[in-house]
């Protein structure tokens, strides 16, 4: 009896050198896993710095073309309101001087469909 007392103590304790084998591996694997994660997170970081970098200087490029379009658009405009003032100072007497003409010499007449009455 003893050595059968002895084979189920020597199972007993190989079940338990499994069990704690299996803990250990747990163990490893959940540190693991996090280390793991942790190095993840910090790749993300990274490439999440890098595109945000690359989006500011693509972004700058385009606001500073676009700032020069404005400037440029700004300066046409102005220049065309010089034109429009150039052209008004240029014409405004002689445009006056026909309406006044037309106002003030009033030529009376009958019109062409009055009919008298008799």
């Amino acid at each position: 009896m003893t050595s059968q007392s002895q084979g189920i103590h020597q199972l007993l304790q190989a079940e338990k050198r499994a069990k704690d084998k299996l803990e250990e591996a747990k163990k490893r694997k959940a540190k693991r896993i996090k280390q793991a994660k942790e190095e993840a997170m910090v790749e993300i970081d990274q490439y999440r710095m890098q595109k945000d970098k690359e989006f500011r200087m693509k972004r700058s490029k385009v606001m500073g073309s676009q700032s020069s379009i404005l400037e440029e658009m700004e300066e046409q405009t102005l220049q065309k309101i010089r034109d429009l003032k150039g052209s008004y100072e240029k014409c405004v007497e002689h445009v006056l001087t026909q309406v006044l003409d037309m106002v003030c010499d009033v030529k009376p007449e009958t019109h062409a469909n009055y009919r008298a009455a008799d």
